[in-house]
């Protein structure tokens, strides 16, 4: 069943849509050091129309860490005390995000009921609950709903595949490789999952390929696309095809890549998003993510009666940050790793293989008559992996191999 928010006409969706970001701007500009300056030339009586936020500058990812190094912990964006917190989170950068006491703070229940989670469910949760967000953006919208979640994490294959044929979840939340090694796993050992119906993925593309695995197996998968500082942004509703669905308690601006101008509509740019929550607001805030908004959504409603514009899903990005296996991986994160070995003149890191089951290599070229050793290659692993979280390998390339043209990240991974 959808709500009133989800059938609003576009006259109806922009006046509240307004209302709700002056306040929100207001609340920015009164409570948070970072905002008090950032918006001193909004007039205090607010934006006249939504489109006026295009005189507020962006917020990029890529300045949090610096902001919040700056003026720690959280480079005075934080706009309620602490005692209004529930927890505080490390993304990769390292960057720092609070959560707040609200069930669904990250407002994914929408986006869950869209994909038809339903109270009562068993729902297995295998995003992660150590130090980034992720699987709580997730559990939040569960218990909403009226969910029961399995708190299931990464890793541990075996041990995921059997509690998912002894528990008989209805539902699963996390991305969607993990999800297809759990039930080949399960294959593997002959355990039944066929309890399994639905799945919402997330932190990583949904090929068209792995959909149709899933499918095949009885399994409809939806796709949301949500962040640590924003929460949901957009979701597959009923039909995928109609692309994603924005959410209704933002505004979601298609600008110029690196930029600020808009872009034109149905026309590919960065995703910038601002949302109205109270204890960490995000204005115009640079995800950093590819995207377009599908033109026929301004006078077409999804097919399951939703009105709100749609985008075409992540067409990329907008600089070198990518993200593997649901993690971001950045420039700085490589450069990082590089600087703890002064033998490396350069490097650069290198996806490959097919999304899902892709290949992380970090090509190193190296200076003087160093002869790296097995030893040698398993300390800069290390280094990758404490910076990225994820594991890596290590090849030694001449200098020449590797274009003298500042690009760190190379993702060479196939798409299909």
């Amino acid at each position: 069943m959808l709500d009133r928010l989800e059938t609003r006409s576009a006259g109806e969706r922009n006046a509240d849509l307004l209302v709700a970001l002056n306040d929100a701007l207001r609340h920015a500009r009164t409570h948070a050091p970072f905002y008090a300056e950032r918006l001193a030339e909004v007039p205090t009586d607010g934006l006249a129309r939504i489109e006026d936020l295009g005189s507020i500058p962006v917020t990029r990812k890529s300045d949090l860490a610096a902001q919040q190094a700056a003026a720690p912990p959280l480079g005075g964006m934080l706009a309620v005390p602490p005692t209004a917190l529930r927890r505080i989170f490390q993304s990769p950068g390292p960057i720092y995000e609070p959560q707040g006491h609200e069930l669904d703070v990250y407002r994914t229940a929408r986006a869950l009921r869209a994909a038809g989670f339903q109270a009562g469910e068993l729902v297995h949760n295998s995003f992660s609950y150590h130090l980034s967000p992720g699987a709580w953006i997730m559990e939040g919208g569960l218990h909403a709903i009226g969910c029961w979640v399995l708190p299931a994490g990464v890793g541990q294959t075996e041990l995921q595949a059997q509690a998912m044929s002894r528990l008989r979840p209805a539902g699963y939340v996390g991305t969607p490789s993990f999800l297809k090694l759990i039930l080949e796993k399960a294959d593997e050992l002959g355990l039944d999952t066929g309890s399994l119906s639905k799945a919402v993925v997330s932190g990583e593309a949904l090929i068209p390929s792995t959909r149709a695995w899933f499918a095949d197996r009885g399994i409809a998968v939806r796709s949301v696309y949500a962040t640590a500082e924003l929460g949901l942004i957009a979701y597959e509703a009923q039909q995928p095809s109609d692309g994603m669905v924005i959410d209704e308690a933002i505004v979601l601006e298609i600008v110029e890549p690196g930029g600020s101008r808009p872009m034109p509509l149905g026309e590919t740019g960065e995703v910038v998003v601002t949302h109205f929550g109270r204890e960490y607001p995000m204005i115009r805030f640079a995800t950093g993510d590819l995207s377009a908004i599908d033109p026929s959504s301004v006078d077409r409603p999804s097919a399951c009666g939703r009105t709100n514009l749609r985008i075409k899903g992540w067409l990329g990005r907008a600089d070198q940050t990518t993200k593997v296996r649901g993690m971001f991986v950045h420039p700085g994160l490589v450069a990082a790793t590089a600087r703890r070995f002064p033998e490396i003149l350069k490097c650069r890191l290198v996806l490959e293989g097919r999304l899902g089951e892709d290949r992380m290599v970090l090509r190193c070229a190296l200076g003087g008559e160093v002869q790296p050793d097995e030893a040698w290659r398993a300390q800069v692993a290390a280094v990758l992996r404490e910076q990225t979280r994820l594991r890596g390998e290590v090849e030694i390339v001449d200098a020449r191999a590797l274009p003298d043209d500042g690009k760190l990240i190379d993702d060479a991974r196939l798409y299909d």
